[in-house]
Formats: C-alpha cells, sequence, structure tokens
C-alpha cells in the first residue's frame, strides 16, 4: 500500500475535474484521473508531483470502465481514500419536444457514473473514506433547455444523501459541492464565444444585482472545498450539498 493517501478523480480532463487533481497531487495524494480523452490526461499526469499517478481513461457511466478502473487501483494501491466526481455533460434540450433518448442521455450519463463511480469507489475504502460529487445549483435551480441536466444535478444530490445515510456505519462521508458560475470549457457556447465574456453576463452578473461578488469562480476554488471536504477538518460533515456560487442563489 502507499504511503500517501489516494483519490480519484473523474472529469479530469478540464476545468474543475483537471484544477482538482492538480490541487490533490500538490496536498500529497497518489491520483488515479478519468476522463474520455486519455491525451490530456497522460498530459495533466506530466504536470503533477512525481508520483504512482494512474491513469484510467474512459466513460464513466461504463460499467466495464469503472470495473478496471477499479482493479487497477486495487492492483497498484490496496485501497482508495477519496473520490472527486467532476465529470459531467450538458445536452441542451427541450422539455417538451426533444426525443426522449436525447433528453435522458445527460441524465443516463452522471446519474450512472455517479452510482457506478461510487460502488466501486466505497467497496476500496477504509473507515474515513470521503465521496464527493460536483453537482451544480442547477440541482434547485433551472434554466430554459437545461431540464435534464438539472434532473441530474438534482437526482446526485438526493443519492449523496442516501448514500451517507447508508455509509456511515463504514465511517465513510459522502457530500456534494454545488457550484454556480465556473470559468470552464462548459462556459463556451456552440458559436465559439464565452458566455462568461457576453454582454448579458456582463450586465446581469456584473453590473446587475444577481450575483454579489460579480464574477465567476476560478476552477481552483470549486478544487480547494473539495479539498476541504476531503481532509480533517470535515470529520463531521455529511449527507451536505454545499453551494459555492459567490452568492448567486441567495439574490432575487
Amino acid at each position: 500500500m502507499p504511503d500517501r493517501p489516494t483519490a480519484v478523480i473523474t472529469g479530469a480532463s478540464s476545468g474543475i475535474g483537471r484544477a482538482t487533481a492538480q490541487r490533490f497531487a500538490a496536498d500529497g495524494y497518489e491520483v488515479c484521473v478519468n476522463a474520455r480523452r486519455e491525451p490530456l490526461l497522460r498530459e495533466l499526469v506530466e504536470t503533477l508531483p512525481p508520483g504512482d499517478h494512474l491513469v484510467c481513461p474512459g466513460d464513466y457511466s461504463d460499467e466495464h470502465v469503472i470495473d478496471r478502473m477499479g482493479e487497477a487501483i486495487r492492483a497498484a494501491w490496496g485501497r482508495l481514500d477519496v473520490l472527486v466526481n467532476c465529470a459531467g455533460v450538458s445536452v441542451p434540450v427541450d422539455v417538451l419536444d426533444t426525443p426522449w433518448q436525447t433528453w435522458r442521455s445527460a441524465l443516463d450519463m452522471m446519474l450512472n457514473g455517479a452510482l457506478l463511480t461510487s460502488r466501486m469507489a466505497a467497496a476500496l475504502m477504509p473507515a474515513g473514506g470521503r465521496l464527493i460529487h460536483v453537482t451544480s445549483i442547477h440541482g434547485t435551480r433551472v434554466e430554459r433547455h437545461g431540464s435534464s441536466y438539472a434532473v441530474a444535478k438534482a437526482a446526485i444530490n438526493q443519492l449523496c444523501r442516501s448514500l451517507a445515510l447508508e455509509l456511515a456505519p463504514r465511517g465513510i462521508l459522502v457530500n456534494a459541492i454545488a457550484p454556480g458560475f465556473v470559468r470552464t470549457p462548459m462556459s463556451i457556447l456552440p458559436d465559439g464565444t464565452n458566455e462568461l465574456d457576453s454582454q448579458w453576463f456582463h450586465e446581469n452578473y456584473v453590473q446587475g444585482q444577481h450575483l454579489p461578488l460579480r464574477r465567476a469562480a476560478q476552477p481552483e476554488e470549486i478544487a480547494g472545498v473539495a479539498a476541504f471536504l476531503a481532509g480533517p477538518d470535515a470529520t463531521y460533515i455529511t449527507g451536505q450539498v454545499l453551494t459555492v456560487d459567490g452568492g448567486l442563489t441567495i439574490t432575487f
């Protein structure tokens, strides 16, 4: 077994997942990184402090991918201390007219991925392990064409509460982080522009009254919350959804 703590980070090829992998490695963790784009994962690992890091590429909603990840972790480390599930996908849909299979694709991927990674991680965890899922303020808020994404995030929040209850006897803590606006590739619109640089964002959130801190978060700020939830100061927090949104959801 490694002397250092171990963590799996899904969605690690970009955005919050990449920042989280970098933060945990800097904090002394061996990290296992997962995403579908293997070249980006290998590029990421080259930037990390030296360690017994693992690259486990593939779709985290595919049980075969997760089975292989669990086998690799067991062989290399023998245990897992932390899961931070940052992977996600947003598919614009019309709640009434989008074909059913298209509408549910984001829900299936994110909910299945959250459950499969949690089962894999929990099977490898000692008492004191941590499961952390990055969800969204969309778990309690909605916007046009975002219904499948919002339903998926709400479902994962509830999954975290259920896991927290069922894993408490084993000393495993389970929480979610619900970010608001974060400057990641997911803020890039289909036309290639970044919504966080748009006049709409500036008028509503920088000049307006809807976002008290008047800016989007950086991925590293979300990674810092994950590091806190994984650390020694969060031993009495479980079943919670921590909103990290610059005050966005306290306004109207």
